[in-house]
């Protein structure tokens, strides 16, 4: 008698063996599919077009694994890619390793895998090596990703602190907060009148367009933990420069900034996970404005403050809308825990 296909992931599936081989060669590949990884060897071979490269890595355990915009998948292979082209690079290859806990669905797993593939292919990019690992109940609560990927540096890109000069204008993308507070609204089940969606996306294709086509980007960051407070307390600390921004310049979505007051979350310290942050020069920041906006995850994007000069110890400082001024701190710990 032939045996059934089990519907849930067994501790089984990580031993190496017969049911590990079935996972791979039945479900895993065919959703991922690319030369290199067809292989299955123990490393990909990879034939590069330049010798300058970006690599990064990162690993994904947010907690719901489905959320409005999103999954864990789709967040992994977006994540990869921001963190590769904000570096100036365009993404070309990533690892994607699985860490599954002992009875999790199989149906829930060719979800994910599904849109791993969908984000990839759409996005340009080859998951072409990896690894699955399987843990005892109660382990890895239901399912971890970690990935790496590479990316090839665009020629002349060259974005650092230290370019930062005092004039230069700080560019965002796009509404903040949104994605952190999806994930947790979804989790604690709260439910708002406008409902709220994650901006995850892949943001490879317009910080290219930003690099190649003005030489006036200095420096970038996706805003993810600790979001937008976090990054620009980076780069004010790491600059030796203050940085100025208005708060009636930041986009921000209502219902977000509703959702957020109801909790009791500053929207600066949200993560977001389709969304950058551009130091660029005085003399390019209408260019980049206006590419940003020409381009679907653009479109709110704006400038919002200034690099000023410093007295004492770097600080950010918010010019609110009655005309005051507060001081924008670094997020003490986890505000959001689980949300990438």
């Amino acid at each position: 008698m032939a045996r059934s296909e089990p519907e849930r992931v067994l501790l089984a599936h990580g031993g190496g063996g017969q049911l590990t081989n079935q996972l791979i060669r039945t479900l895993i590949v065919p959703h991922l599919k690319n030369d290199p990884l067809s292989e299955l060897g123990d490393s990909a071979r990879l034939e590069l077009e330049s010798t300058s490269i970006c690599l990064t890595t990162d690993s994904y355990v947010v907690k719901p694994l489905f959320f409005r915009g999103g999954d864990i998948g789709k967040l992994a292979v977006c994540g990869t890619i921001n963190d590769l082209a904000v570096a100036g690079s365009r993404p070309l290859a990533l690892t994607l390793s699985l860490i599954i806990e002992d009875g999790f669905e199989m149906g829930l797993l060719e979800r994910i895998l599904e849109s791993i593939g969908q984000t990839a292919r759409e996005n340009h990019v080859s998951v072409v090596t990896g690894d699955t690992k399987t843990v005892e109940r109660g382990a890895a609560d239901a399912l971890f990703l970690n990935t790496a990927g590479i990316g090839i540096r665009l020629p002349g890109v060259n974005p650092g602190l230290e370019r930062i000069e005092v004039g230069d204008k700080i560019l965002l993308s796009g509404t903040i907060g949104d994605h952190g507070m999806t994930i947790i609204s979804q989790r604690e089940g709260i439910e708002f009148e406008s409902q709220l969606v994650s901006d995850c996306a892949a943001l490879a294709d317009l910080t290219c367009t930003l690099f190649q086509r003005t030489d006036g980007v200095k420096f970038m960051r996706d805003a993810t933990r600790g979001g937008l407070a976090a990054v620009l307390n980076e780069v004010a600390e790491g600059a030796h420069l203050g940085i100025e921004i208005r708060d009636a310049d930041i986009p921000v979505k209502p219902s977000v900034q509703a959702a957020a007051d109801m909790l009791g979350f500053d929207v600066l310290n949200i993560a977001n996970e389709g969304k950058f942050i551009a130091i660029v020069s005085p003399e390019a920041a209408e260019v980049c404005l206006e590419l940003c906006r020409n381009h679907p995850l653009g479109r709110d994007a704006a400038v919002i403050g200034e690099v000023v000069a410093s007295q004492g110890a770097p600080l950010v400082e918010l010019r609110t809308r009655i005309g005051g001024r507060r001081v924008v701190q670094m997020p003490y710990g986890r505000e959001l825990p689980r949300i990438c």
